[in-house]
């Protein structure tokens, strides 16, 4: 099956650069580009990609609003795509909102190329791309700007888990993968992914990355602990 993909970028030689690499590979299909939020929520509209690579930092309209846009639509609209954020470590603030709104996850501009093709796939395929090491540290200084938890509001949902499945949660806030999950408990890994789908379903959670927010915000995970 293949990937269907925009590219929202201010910089022209970013948005080719991209384009020319993920369009090399058979799984993705690269279906239009835009320079700025609104053309790009146009686009979107229009071709109905399955994931989309959204800049911050844009003219016209910011890629948070954007990503507002394309993930809570107005009547009407059906089709929602993954939203993936391109950003740098100086708009990081923008990252956790863009999080908070329901995007998928993000990745630096400067990542490798091979990082990006699998985070495409990786957010193609309902995932949140939250593993990576540097992803653990940015997420726990977000959680730290934010106001101290509102437990009293969601406490009766962590009660709701099972032992656990709250372990499971802790773990995916942390950034663990479900193979380190498994690892970690000594579970099968088929069994970690039975556990992360009951912990979204009882909480109501989109994903990964609204698990993760959620766990700080409830406090279950104090920002920088490890």
């Amino acid at each position: 099956m293949t990937t269907r993909v925009i590219i929202v970028d201010d910089q022209a030689m970013v948005r080719a650069g991209f384009a020319a690499l993920l369009a090399a590979q058979s799984d993705i299909d690269v279906v239009g580009d835009a320079p700025d939020g609104v053309q790009g929520v146009e686009l979107s509209r229009r071709t109905h990609p399955d994931v989309v690579l959204m800049d911050v930092r844009m003219p016209e309209m910011d890629g948070l609003e954007a990503a507002r846009q394309l993930l809570d639509p107005p009547a009407g609209v059906v089709h929602r795509p993954k939203v993936l954020m391109l950003t740098t470590f100086d708009v990081d603030d923008y990252v956790y909102e863009a999080l908070r709104a329901g995007a998928s996850g993000f990745l630096l501009k400067d990542a490798p190329p091979a990082d990006l093709i699998s985070a495409v796939r990786v957010v193609a395929a309902g995932e949140a791309l939250l593993a990576p090491s540097v992803t653990r540290r940015l997420i726990a200084d977000f959680a730290r700007q934010r106001p101290a938890p509102r437990k009293d509001r969601t406490a009766l949902r962590l009660n709701g888990l099972t032992p656990r499945e709250t372990e499971v949660l802790e773990l995916i806030a942390r950034g663990l993968s479900n193979q380190e999950i498994a690892e970690s408990l000594v579970l099968a890994e088929q069994t970690v992914k039975t556990h992360i789908g009951r912990v979204l379903a009882k909480l109501e959670l989109r994903d990964r990355a609204q698990a993760v927010i959620f766990a700080y915000e409830s406090g279950l995970v104090s920002p920088g602990a490890h």
